[in-house]
């Protein structure tokens, strides 16, 4: 197990030099009430007092119900500032006036929230001179799921070398709220969604395999098989020179 009390010095340091060396004023992230946003919150928070969570619920009725709350729970129990954006009729503008020029398929429209989300984090870092907090862990960007200038978009992310098993250790040792901690990882893309499910993977063994590099055949086939499709999401933007 990692030292997370080291983890957390760390960590901090690192987004108090980022921040400082930026000239930037202070941090804005989405507060989306999981886990990874939870503990990107509490540390950035922890570096720079002028962080800003914002919550954008977007059509799916747990982000108007359970995520919220949750998101409240983490902001109220570390002090951080929080706002509320509602991207459920610009989604709904968006979609459209999208599908006029195409047919949007499920992962077409799936991937219009996140980038919604990210706009509007952007939207707020440039009115308010802040650097955008990203909130991918390792477990997730190795698989791709995660998307493209959506939720992978960000100035920096202080968790990014952390699996969703590693995430919760340091939730545990921070003594996050039981509901971020409790609850099943989902992104709130649409009601009964949970990360899991979505993927056809589990955590554990996705997380098994990243730590030791071994897991059970048909689980070590389904990761690699994603990853491979994905490498598009972790590569860079290709150019002709």
């Amino acid at each position: 197990m990692r030292n997370y009390e080291k983890e957390f010095e760390n960590r901090v340091a690192f987004i108090r030099e980022l921040v400082s060396k930026s000239g930037m004023k202070g941090i804005v992230y989405g507060n989306s009430g999981g886990k990874d946003s939870a503990l990107v919150g509490i540390l950035c928070k922890a570096a720079c007092d002028n962080t800003v969570g914002i919550i954008m619920p977007c059509t799916s009725k747990r982000n108007y119900g359970m995520d919220t709350a949750d998101a409240m729970t983490v902001a109220e129990r570390y002090g951080i500032e929080t706002r509320r954006v509602d991207l459920s009729p610009v989604k709904e503008a968006a979609v459209g006036q999208i599908s006029e020029a195409a047919e949007l398929n499920t992962a077409a429209l799936s991937n219009i929230a996140p980038r919604l989300r990210m706009m509007t984090l952007y939207a707020v870092a440039a009115a308010e001179q802040r650097l955008v907090a990203g909130t991918g862990n390792r477990s997730e960007a190795y698989v791709g799921y995660f998307t493209k200038w959506g939720d992978g978009a960000h100035d920096f992310n202080p968790i990014s070398d952390l699996t969703v098993k590693e995430i919760f250790e340091f939730l545990r040792y921070l003594k996050a709220p039981e509901c971020i901690i409790e609850k099943a990882p989902s992104a709130g893309l649409f009601d009964g969604q949970t990360d899991e499910s979505e993927m056809g993977l589990s955590y554990a063994k996705l997380d098994e395999y990243l730590l030791t590099g071994k897991t059970d055949p048909d689980s070590e086939k389904l990761i690699e098989k994603m990853h491979s499709r994905s490498l598009h999401k972790l590569e860079g933007i290709k150019t002709y020179a």
